[in-house]
C-alpha cells in the first residue's frame, strides 16, 4: 500500500474542498446571472408578472420571486416583493388572494378572485423564513409564523390518520370537516418547505403528518399505464382509522384536470429537493421511476390525459425540461456533472422561467 505523507494528504483534502467550493461558487454565480434576467423580465416594482397569462400576478409568483431574491441575496427586491404582497394580496385572515389582474387603480381593488391558493402561502412563508435566517431579520420569521398559523386554521384538514392541504379555502370541499370528498393538488405540497415550516408551528407534528400524507397519496396516485400523478385528484378520506398505506380513496372523477401537466410537473422536483425524501431509497425508486420513464420518450409531450392517455401535440417547455435536469442531478449519482440549464430570456414566459430558477435553486440548496 502506498502511504501518503501527512502534508500530501492535507494538500489533497484542501484541493478537494477547493474544487467543491469552486463548483458551488459557479452554480451560485450562474443562478444569480439567471436571476438578474428573471428580475428584468418579470418583476415590476414589487409585482411578479405572469407574461403568459395576461400579465396577472399570483400569490404563487410572489412566493417564487421572494425565494429567488433571498437566494440571490437581493434584499431590496425581496423587500419590494414582500411589501407589495402584504399591501395588495394579504387578506384580513393572514392568507393571500391568489390573483391580481392589472387595472387603473393599481391596488387591491384589482384582485378579481379573493380566494387563496395554498401553494402561495407555503412559498411566501418559506421565503420569509429563509430571509430571516439569511439576513437575521426577526420580523420576517414572525411574519412567516403568522402565515403558518393561518394555514393551520383554514387549510389543513385533519382526518383520523392523515393531514391534507386544501388548495384554497373555498371551492374544494363541500364539507370543511373533510368527511366528504376533497379536490387536492399535490403540486401544492412543497416538501422541503413543509419540513422547514414545521419549526414555526406550535404543533409541528401536524406538518410532519402533512408531509407523510403527501407521500402516501402520491404512492397511490400512479394513474394510467404511465403511473403518473394528476394535476388534480379527488380524495375521499377513510372514515375510521385503518391501513395507513391507504388513507383514503383516490379518483379522477370530475376533477379540474385529469392531466399530468403544468401543475404536476413540479411534484418530482419538490420530492427530489427534500433531503428527508431522498433518505428512503425504496420510496424514491417507487415514486420517481415513472418520471424517468416518461422523460425517456423523445420528444417528451408537455402533458398527458391520464384517463385516455392522449398526449399534447407539443413537447415539454424549457422550464419542464429544467425539472428533469434538476431531478437527474439530485437523484442520479452518475449525472453529477454541472447541469446545463436553458437560458432565461425574452423567448421564455414567466412560468417556464420560474420552473428553471426553481430547479436551479433546488440543486444549489443541495450543493451547499
Amino acid at each position: 500500500m502506498v502511504k501518503l505523507h501527512y502534508a500530501t494528504k492535507a494538500t489533497l483534502v484542501i484541493g478537494f474542498l477547493f474544487l467543491l467550493a469552486s463548483c458551488s461558487t459557479k452554480e451560485d454565480s450562474e443562478f444569480k446571472s439567471q436571476y438578474i434576467a428573471y428580475k428584468a423580465l418579470f418583476v415590476d416594482g414589487g409585482r411578479v408578472v405572469d407574461t403568459g397569462n395576461d400579465d396577472v400576478s399570483h400569490s404563487e409568483g410572489q412566493g417564487y420571486g421572494m425565494l429567488f431574491a433571498v437566494a440571490a441575496n437581493d434584499k431590496d427586491t425581496f423587500g419590494a416583493l414582500w411589501n407589495w404582497t402584504q399591501r395588495t394580496l394579504m387578506r384580513e385572515d393572514g392568507l393571500f388572494s391568489w390573483r391580481y389582474r392589472p387595472c387603473v387603480d393599481n391596488s387591491s381593488s384589482c384582485i378579481d378572485d379573493p380566494n387563496n391558493a395554498s401553494d402561495g402561502e407555503i412559498l411566501i412563508a418559506w421565503a420569509l423564513l429563509r430571509a430571516s435566517e439569511k439576513w437575521g431579520v426577526s420580523k420576517y420569521e414572525e411574519d412567516a409564523r403568522n402565515i403558518v398559523r393561518a394555514v393551520e386554521q383554514k387549510l389543513l384538514v385533519v382526518n383520523n390518520n392523515s393531514v391534507v392541504l386544501l388548495p384554497g379555502e373555498y371551492g374544494f370541499a363541500s364539507d370543511q370537516t373533510g368527511n366528504s370528498s376533497l379536490q387536492l393538488n399535490l403540486s401544492y405540497w412543497v416538501f422541503p418547505a413543509i419540513t422547514d415550516l414545521s419549526s414555526l408551528s406550535d404543533t409541528p407534528s401536524r406538518w410532519e403528518s402533512l408531509f407523510e400524507s403527501g407521500l402516501i397519496l402520491l404512492s397511490n396516485m400512479q394513474f394510467s399505464t404511465y403511473q403518473l400523478p394528476s394535476d388534480w385528484v379527488r380524495f375521499t378520506p377513510n372514515s375510521t382509522e385503518s391501513d395507513n398505506s391507504k388513507i383514503g380513496a383516490l379518483s379522477l372523477d370530475n376533477v379540474i384536470s385529469p392531466e399530468f401537466g403544468f401543475n404536476a410537473i413540479r411534484i418530482p422536483l419538490q420530492l427530489a429537493w427534500s433531503p428527508r425524501f431522498r433518505q428512503n431509497a425504496r420510496l424514491t425508486e417507487k415514486l420517481l421511476s415513472p418520471y424517468y420513464a416518461w422523460w425517456a420518450i423523445t420528444p417528451t409531450p408537455a402533458t398527458i390525459n391520464l384517463l385516455n392517455e392522449e398526449t399534447a401535440e407539443y413537447e415539454m417547455s424549457k422550464g419542464m425540461r429544467s425539472v428533469q435536469i434538476a431531478v437527474n442531478s439530485l437523484m442520479k449519482s452518475e449525472e453529477k456533472q454541472r447541469p446545463e440549464w436553458p437560458e432565461i430570456n425574452r423567448n421564455m414566459d414567466y412560468y417556464s422561467a420560474s420552473l428553471t430558477l426553481l430547479s436551479m435553486l433546488a440543486v444549489l440548496d443541495n450543493a451547499s
